[in-house]
């Protein structure tokens, strides 16, 4: 029987998606493992919420419960109601980047897992139970740099000869208006340079993202900075290995792949300084940690700058220190202890 249950209940692709995914695909070979709910990309084909259940009724040989691994509240629910209520010998472990407290409902669920692995030592103030701090990784065969970016940016078919780009929801939160005001700024001053705007507007900001839209119109850029929408999964580490800088600006973040993805990919980052963006900054060196008033100014200085040391840099950073293997084996020693305390 399966030793591990990944839970993905969430149809949307998001940043939780994202690393669940990568650490999936670094789990895959150490474990019999089953994504449960929603397919991510590279991993198993996931079976439903009712094998899943199903399934747990037994133990793995050699183990005394099953692992299910969650990261959202619908998941935690669930693995509450299948531990406590059909009394399956499971045990669930729950990943938390948020740097921020809890609304009341989560911290109830949170405060019922068995274990708990925070993102990040400031993750770690918010919620108990805390066994280990395991920064999220990022797959670095996955992503990785370009032979020649130039060529790479060409291929994408997006106007100019390089291109920068935020990636993440279009909401106040993300800082989506900040990158806007920011590229409006910028782009007279970089003729060859194309801003993108990679994510979806949600139904409660879509007027968020036409006013934005129009801005960028009233701007006379709307040949420069465009919207693509959400890009595939599959698609986006060809479109990170592309761009000569990934600008992120939100107001708060709690952890941030997307920078993270970018560093593997070779590309470095600008963005503000929330989640664990100073972290991957490696002090200036891999990406910079700016000021959304001066924002402008320092991504200029970045491009026309030192910026082929930084991509290596970047790449250098996201091998040494955030590879998901590394996230891997954290994890791994979590569900290894808490089966040893059986």
């Amino acid at each position: 029987m399966p030793e591990v249950y990944v839970t993905n209940f969430n149809p949307n692709f998001t940043g939780v998606s994202a690393s669940a995914a990568a650490v999936t695909r670094a789990l895959t070979n150490r474990y019999d493992l089953r994504l449960v709910g929603h397919s991510l990309p590279g991993c198993p084909e996931p079976i439903t919420k009712a094998q899943a259940i199903a399934a747990s009724r037994q133990t793995p040989e050699g183990k005394p419960f099953a692992i299910w691994h969650v990261r959202r509240n619908p998941e935690m629910q669930t693995g509450l109601w299948a531990r406590d209520i059909r009394r399956l010998p499971i045990r669930l472990v729950f990943t938390s980047a948020a740097i921020r407290r809890h609304s009341a409902w989560p911290r109830w669920l949170i405060s019922r897992m068995d274990a708990v692995i925070a993102t990040s030592d400031a993750a770690a103030t918010f919620v108990p139970n805390v066994r280990a701090v395991a920064p999220h990784g990022v797959d670095t065969v996955r992503f990785h740099p370009a032979p020649d970016r130039a060529a790479a940016w060409a291929a994408t078919g997006h106007p100019g000869a390089r291109g920068i780009a935020t990636v993440g929801r279009i909401r106040p939160e993300k800082g989506t208006d900040r990158f806007v005001d920011t590229m409006i700024t910028l782009l007279p001053r970089l003729p060859d340079v194309t801003a993108l705007v990679i994510g979806k507007a949600t139904r409660q900001h879509r007027d968020f993202a036409e006013t934005l839209q129009a801005k960028v119109e009233a701007a006379g850029l709307t040949d420069r900075i465009l919207f693509p929408g959400e890009i595939p999964a599959d698609e986006m580490p060809a479109l990170l290995r592309a761009l000569s800088l990934v600008v992120n600006l939100p107001r708060y973040e709690g952890y941030g792949l997307a920078p993270l993805e970018a560093m593997a990919s070779g590309t470095p980052f600008a963005a503000t300084d929330t989640g664990a963006y100073r972290d991957f900054s490696a002090q200036g060196s891999a990406g910079v940690v700016v000021e959304p008033e001066n924002a402008s100014a320092q991504i200029e200085a970045l491009l026309t700058g030192q910026h082929t040391a930084m991509a290596q840099r970047a790449r250098d950073i996201a091998v040494q220190s955030y590879s998901v293997e590394r996230e891997a084996a954290a994890i791994a020693d979590v569900y290894e202890a808490l089966c040893s305390e059986a």
